[in-house]
C-alpha cells in the first residue's frame, strides 16, 4: 500500500531545497495545539496557519472542534450542521505550493464529509456540503505569507470574515490580508488578550445568508 501524503513529513527532498519544504509531525501538531487546548475546542475560535502545508495543524484543529460539534449538538441534525459550519468558518490558511492548498482544502472536507456521513447517512444534505467547500475554498488560500500576495497573479490575498447572526444567517465581510495583519501588528486572527483582532472597515460587505446556502448566489461567489 502506497504511503499516504498526509502522515509523511516530506514529499521530495527538491520540494525540501526548494521550498523548505518540511512538514510537522503528528506528535508536535497535537502537543503544540494542547498548549492552547481551550481555544482549539471553542467552536467559533478563529486559526490561522500562514504556511499551511496540506493542513496538519488545521486538520487536527477542524477534528477537535467538531468533535465538540458532536457532543454538544449531534443528536439534532439542523443544530450539527450548523455548528459543524460555523467551525469550518473559523479555520483559515495560506499555502505558497497551489497543490498543498487544493490537498488542505480536500484533506478538510473529507474530515468534515466523514463525519457528518456516519452520523447521518442519507439524511446529508448536499447543501450543507456545498456550503462547507464554500467555505474552504474562500478559507484556504493559495498565497505567499510573507508578500500578501497570489504567488502567480500577484493580486492580494483576500479573506472572508464569518459571523453568525440570527441563529441561522452567516454574516460575510471580506479584508485584505495585509491590511489585517499590519492593522493588528500581529501574524494571526488574535489580539494579544486572545480575543478576535479588531479590524476596519472590510472592502467588501455582503448581505446576511443562510449557513445552508452559502455559494448559490452570484454575489458570494469567488
Amino acid at each position: 500500500m502506497q504511503e499516504n501524503n498526509i502522515n509523511k513529513q516530506v514529499k521530495s527532498k527538491k520540494r525540501v531545497a526548494d521550498h523548505g519544504e518540511v512538514f510537522t509531525s503528528e506528535r508536535e501538531v497535537n502537543a503544540m495545539l494542547d498548549l492552547v487546548k481551550d481555544e482549539t475546542e471553542r467552536i467559533d475560535s478563529r486559526f490561522l496557519e500562514p504556511a499551511c502545508g496540506n493542513g496538519n495543524f488545521l486538520a487536527e484543529i477542524l477534528s477537535r472542534k467538531l468533535k465538540v460539534v458532536e457532543n454538544r449538538y449531534g443528536k439534532s441534525q439542523l443544530e450539527y450542521e450548523r455548528y459543524a459550519i460555523i467551525a469550518v468558518s473559523s479555520i483559515y490558511g495560506v499555502e505558497i505550493q497551489e497543490d498543498n492548498a487544493i490537498e488542505c482544502r480536500e484533506r478538510l472536507f473529507g474530515l468534515f464529509n466523514e463525519k457528518y456521513t456516519s452520523l447521518y447517512g442519507d439524511k446529508c444534505k448536499e447543501e450543507c456540503r456545498q456550503s462547507v467547500r464554500f467555505l474552504l475554498n474562500r478559507n484556504i488560500l493559495w498565497g505567499d505569507a510573507l508578500d500578501f500576495t497570489n504567488p502567480v497573479t500577484k493580486e492580494p490575498i483576500v479573506f472572508s470574515e464569518w459571523s453568525a447572526v440570527n441563529g441561522t444567517q452567516l454574516k460575510r465581510r471580506d479584508y485584505v490580508f495585509r491590511f489585517l495583519v499590519e492593522k493588528t501588528h500581529q501574524f494571526s486572527l488574535f489580539n494579544d488578550e486572545g480575543e478576535a483582532a479588531a479590524i476596519d472597515e472590510p472592502i467588501k460587505d455582503y448581505p446576511l445568508i443562510h449557513f445552508l446556502k452559502l455559494g448559490e448566489d452570484d454575489t458570494n461567489q469567488l
